[in-house]
């Protein structure tokens, strides 16, 4: 025993002469802040990313130079002029990923990496010059697609966490009505102990859910995603439209396979003879001077993007057009059905510029429509004006309601693009087109009306 009891003190006294002395001791590591309930914001950035991403792929390259370039609207009045028209394409996608980029900036203000705090210093650099000095552009198409995969599971995760906890807040509410109605009538909690089980099932589901999705990722492991999902966009954008930079060319890197090549889908914008050749991507749209050299990329593109004084978004017209060309599409398929009172409603929409047109073209007009010959020839008119004008007017319905304050949150189901709109349409040429529907649907309306009170006359004569 008193060999043990000194084998004992022997031991306190040796952990003891090794022991660190307090003021010695390391500071524990500082734990990096979470994201915590902004992981719903980030959560729609990135579906927004993913979206942009996807609309640059080959497949919708090809269909927007192939169809949205193509439709006769746009021909018609917006512009003919294919150069014009993808730089209208280019400087929203470039638009729609700034807009991006300033909700990322928000977030990099609280990281703990400086290079991150400085992001959107190192996008506007990389964006005017191509220099990247962090080596946020991902080169591999491997990495792109792990990348945006991660994303993609970020952003399920990340709502499932949200249902979930609209669930939890739910059960918490129906247990206090449950615990009121006990107090008040006096029955049984055996309702409220299954209650208070789902809860806690409940619980542990936010709880795996917040540990899957963003809510417990750091600042700056979003954020450095984030970044890199930005860089690579914006190279993509500028590949896909052949835009160069002011200073430093963004190189094509030969490890980049075929589906962000050059030869795969600049050469469906800007096909060239021999576009393999091409080790950088070639100037700007803009021939001449590169404009990247006085102004920034960004700043450029939302200058491209002010439309011109003769056109429907200048005048702030176009959505009210849009709105009229729809009302007119209804009435001219079933002229029979519409009232005096809708007439009406449909004549006090019109601008002074159109009512001025409509009343000069129905100047000397008889009253009587009772030709089924020009009443057919009018028909067919207004299907065939209806055939190109009527889409612009959809495109600007369906662009303008995923734009709005409503819905400036969730992801644009559509990949309808500006110029596909009513918004850079020549205002002119536009209510020549608006007004010659109205001078045809008001022949065939009072034509069904006359055909109408034709068949009442012998209806009533024969009885």
């Amino acid at each position: 025993m008193a060999l043990e009891t000194w084998l004992i003190k022997v031991k306190k006294t040796i952990s003891h002469s090794f022991a660190t002395p307090p003021s010695s001791k390391k500071s524990p590591a500082i734990k990096k802040s979470n994201v915590g309930v902004l992981a719903f914001e980030i959560a729609g950035v990135m579906s927004k990313l993913l979206h942009l991403w996807q609309s640059l792929s080959d497949k919708n390259i090809a269909r927007l130079r192939g169809e949205a370039l193509c439709l006769e609207g746009v021909r018609k009045i917006v512009s003919n002029d294919d150069a014009f028209l993808l730089g209208l394409a280019c400087a929203e996608l470039a638009e729609n990923l700034h807009l991006a980029a300033k909700s990322v900036n928000r977030i990099s203000k609280k990281c703990e990496d400086p290079s991150l705090r400085r992001f959107d210093r190192f996008l506007d650099e990389f964006a005017d010059s191509g220099r990247d000095p962090n080596n946020w552009l991902m080169i591999s198409l491997k990495e792109i697609e792990q990348k945006m995969k991660k994303l993609d599971q970020f952003v399920a995760a990340t709502a499932a966490l949200h249902r979930e906890m609209d669930e939890l807040v739910a059960l918490e509410n129906s247990r206090k009505k449950s615990l009121n109605l006990k107090s008040r009538d006096h029955n049984d909690g055996s309702s409220i102990v299954i209650k208070e089980q789902k809860i806690l099932w409940q619980r542990q589901e936010v709880k795996y859910l917040k540990e899957k999705s963003l809510w417990c990722r750091s600042f700056d492991t979003v954020t450095s995603l984030l970044a890199r999902s930005i860089f690579t966009i914006l190279a993509r954008i500028k590949l896909v439209f052949g835009v160069g930079n002011g200073f430093l060319p963004i190189p094509i890197p030969l490890s980049l396979p075929r589906s962000v090549s050059l030869s795969s889908s600049s050469a469906l914008v800007y096909p060239s003879e021999n576009p393999s050749s091409c080790m950088f991507v070639s100037g700007p749209i803009v021939k001449g001077e590169n404009p990247l050299a006085r102004e920034g990329f960004f700043e450029l593109n939302s200058k491209f993007l002010k439309p011109p004084a003769t056109t429907l978004g200048a005048a702030a017209l176009s959505l009210h057009y849009a709105n009229l060309i729809i009302v007119m599409e209804k009435m001219i398929r079933s002229p029979q059905l519409v009232g005096v009172d809708a007439r009406d409603d449909l004549y006090s929409l019109l601008p002074n510029s159109i009512r001025f047109a409509l009343r000069a073209r129905l100047k000397g007009v008889g009253f009587s429509a009772s030709d089924p010959a020009l009443a057919a020839e009018w028909r067919d008119a207004l299907h065939k004006i209806l055939g190109w004008l009527s889409p612009l007017a959809h495109n600007m319905i369906k662009w303008q309601s995923e734009r709005s304050f409503e819905h400036q949150n969730l992801v644009p189901k559509t990949n309808v693009l500006l110029l596909q709109t009513l918004y850079f349409a020549n205002q002119e040429k536009a209510e020549a087109a608006i007004t010659e529907l109205l001078v045809g649907l008001n022949y065939i309306w009072r034509f069904e009306r006359e055909m109408n009170a034709k068949a009442i006359f012998h209806c009533s004569n024969f009885s």
